[in-house]
């Protein structure tokens, strides 16, 4: 599906929402790595897609956020890096057809540039070899998504540039400071909004870090600090630990309720991110539709 982005400029669709934590509550075994249920369990995988767009999502995002040549070292699968990303983005496809965009998931390293765990060149290498796998697999859009380091995502976008000109979604994640308005690492959102729009980045925003109920701050800073369209995944609340395992408690209603005052602030694209799951973004869909698809009242 082509995103148009002149016209999302002035209007608002909604995204989908969990990945890891939804194929975990649809029966992925807690020893499979996620992306690797590309490979293993894909019949999960598209069931999930089909139920995040059956729920209104117009952006499905693949299954691929850390099969990177690093994530996938540590499972002794490095060599079927591009088979496990051009598979998350066929599976998506094929569930979905043109349905929703297909976004396809970049996450970051897990390694910092600033104190020299990684190179320029290693993490070009590294995000390169993924981006062109996920677009020759069929992805429409290439995300950038959790980041909490710019150097690393202006690195990052730079090397998804370099490979293929899908449009490319830079988010990052924010949960500290006073108003959460800042990376873990101190970055603070309308700064990093505008260093990514001079970088060339299509689409700008925030997903995952602290809850819904804390992210309204995020987006008035990154809106402040870009023309760009807006994209915004909260995560469903702060989890709880039971028997040692994170547990999401927000409700579908609960998370709804503070959707309305962000597309006020600007937002183009809405979802979720841990702890949701479909009747979130179901809730969130029935809302933008009640608006008419717009931003603000």
């Amino acid at each position: 599906m082509k995103l148009e982005l002149d016209v999302l400029r002035e209007n608002v669709m909604v995204a989908d929402g969990g990945w890891s934590t939804q194929l975990v509550l649809r029966g992925l075994p807690a020893d499979v790595m996620a992306e690797t249920a590309n490979l293993t369990h894909g019949d999960l995988v598209q069931d999930l897609a089909r139920a995040y767009v059956e729920a209104g999502s117009q952006f499905i995002t693949t299954n691929t956020f850390s099969a990177n040549r690093f994530g996938l070292d540590r499972r002794g699968l490095r060599e079927r890096l591009r088979e496990v990303n051009m598979r998350g983005a066929l599976l998506a496809q094929q569930a979905v057809g043109d349905r929703a965009v297909i976004a396809g998931s970049i996450g970051p390293s897990g390694k910092i540039m600033t104190v020299k765990e990684i190179s320029g060149d290693e993490l070009a290498e590294a995000v390169s070899e993924q981006a062109s796998a996920l677009a020759e697999g069929g992805a429409d859009v290439i995300v950038l998504e959790t980041f909490s380091e710019v150097a690393e995502i202006l690195a990052s976008l730079r090397a998804v540039k370099s490979v293929t000109k899908l449009p490319v979604v830079c988010s990052m994640s924010f949960d500290s400071g006073p108003q959460r308005t800042r990376t873990m690492m101190g970055a603070q959102a309308g700064e990093c909004a505008a260093a990514l729009e001079d970088a060339g980045a299509d689409i700008i925003g925030c997903n995952c870090g602290a809850g819904i109920e804390h992210v309204l701050p995020v987006a008035v800073a990154l809106r402040a600090g870009t023309s760009r369209p807006l994209w915004v995944k909260p995560n469903a609340g702060t989890p709880e630990l039971e028997d040692g395992q994170a547990v999401w408690k927000q409700t579908p209603d609960e998370f709804v309720g503070h959707v309305a005052t962000l597309l006020d602030a600007g937002v183009n694209i809405i979802g979720g991110c841990c702890g949701s799951g479909p009747e979130h973004i179901r809730k969130v869909a029935a809302l933008v539709a009640r608006r008419g698809g717009r931003k603000g009242v």
